[in-house]
């Protein structure tokens, strides 16, 4: 960082003094959190299911899988989340997604970064969850799309923002059960140019993971076009499913 910018980060902080993104509450370090607030967020830590990423309840010892991926594997080859969705870090989320809250984005960006450093080992480039047309046009952004460009930044991975595609127009799966988001996903993406994806390993970027529908419907359009290996990376996962 230059001196000049040096010197107008501090004359920005000292007339608006950065805040922790939850309370509120004068920090030191603009898009961070402070003390209280951080301790409070629950990060997914081992064990976990070694595809999935769901975590165990129990302790458990080496490259153990959850049942559900001992009975079918996921289309994707490997998926992890950063913090457990629950009452006090969803309104984080919350309001980086329905609340324009786009400040938070380097914040997540961080969070992203301390995951399982095989997520980006290898791979040739990150992709978002798309959101479809008439989605984008009302919310003005992919939240997922802002969190693949900061990561992208940090790893220096490519981020292609226009190669998946949801051609569907799904409805809320807010309340819907796990068979009734498989159906309402049911070919709602698709692969524009495929030849770039033939043969690669691609990292999937998407904000919360519930029961892993979406992600596994948007690495089932990606391996039917040519994809080696699909990793998924969450900010979120809905650990009670």
């Amino acid at each position: 960082m230059s001196l000049l910018s040096t010197i107008g980060r501090f004359c920005l902080n000292i007339i608006c003094p950065p805040v922790c993104a939850i309370c509120r509450k004068e920090i030191e370090t603009a898009h961070c959190l402070c003390p209280e607030c951080f301790g409070q967020l629950q990060f997914i830590t081992r064990p976990y299911c070694q595809i999935c990423g769901r975590p165990f309840e129990y302790n458990a010892f080496g490259d153990l899988l959850c049942g559900r991926c001992m009975e079918k594997k996921p289309p994707f080859d490997m998926a992890r989340s950063v913090l457990a969705y629950d009452a006090f870090s969803k309104q984080l989320v919350l309001a980086f997604k329905h609340g324009d809250h786009t400040e938070l984005t380097p914040l997540f960006g961080k969070f992203l970064l301390s995951a399982d450093p095989a997520l980006f080992t290898g791979t040739d480039m990150i992709l978002a969850v798309p959101l479809h047309r008439f989605r984008l046009m009302k919310r003005k952004y992919n939240q997922a799309g802002l969190l693949c460009r900061k990561l992208a930044g940090h790893t220096g991975i490519p981020y292609f923002p226009d190669i998946l595609k949801r051609v569907k127009a799904t409805k809320s799966q807010g309340h819907l059960s796990r068979r009734k988001r498989q159906e309402n996903l049911r070919n709602a993406f698709r692969v524009n140019a495929p030849a770039k994806v033939a043969g690669k390993v691609v990292l999937l970027i998407d904000d919360v993971m519930t029961t892993g529908a979406t992600v596994s419907g948007c690495a089932k359009a990606l391996k039917k076009a040519g994809a080696k290996s699909v990793k998924v990376l969450t900010l979120y996962r809905v650990v009670s499913f």
